[in-house]
């Protein structure tokens, strides 16, 4: 079954993401999954919003995820993305 995460980021060390931004797609373009959207100024059509991206990204399945998730090439470069923002992920089933 198909899942989705999204992930909503607010900027709290701009160079310490954009190193992780750097090596994202090739630490990414190693897994099943497809990058969706990568927006830092989605339109609001309801509600408030405090964050500064939304990314949304797509995997076969909630195993696919997590092994692209804990891979150690991805932990590596995670570091840049935890010190660089505050994340909200979320990983939806799809149907």
């Amino acid at each position: 079954m198909t899942v989705y995460v999204i992930v909503q980021l607010k900027m709290t060390d701009r160079a310490a993401y954009d190193r992780y931004q750097a090596r994202f797609f090739e630490v990414f373009k190693k897994s099943s999954g497809r990058l969706l959207s990568a927006d830092e100024n989605p339109a609001i059509l309801e509600g408030t919003w405090d964050r500064d991206k939304l990314v949304l990204m797509s995997f076969p399945d909630e195993a696919a995820f997590h092994a692209w998730a804990n891979s150690p090439e991805y932990l590596e470069i995670s570091k840049d993305r935890k010190a660089g923002a505050q994340g909200i992920v979320l990983l939806a089933k799809g149907f």
